[in-house]
């Protein structure tokens, strides 16, 4: 089984720069308190990464 995260979206896009939206988006996420279950790959950690301070890791599986 393959390893996943669980990523929860706590902060507003709103007044962010454009390709933040875009990366929280792609991972699945557009509004407050939204939870997601997404394989625990590079690009998927950059991507949280990149927009920290707008999503939180709430669990790890696997």
């Amino acid at each position: 089984m393959a390893k996943t995260i669980v990523v929860k979206q706590v902060g507003s896009p709103i007044r962010r720069p454009a390709i933040q939206r875009q990366t929280l988006i792609g991972l699945g996420l557009n509004k407050m308190n939204r939870t997601r279950e997404l394989e625990d790959t590079p690009a998927v950690r950059g991507m949280v990464a990149k927009v920290s301070h707008m999503v939180e890791i709430i669990e790890e599986k696997g």
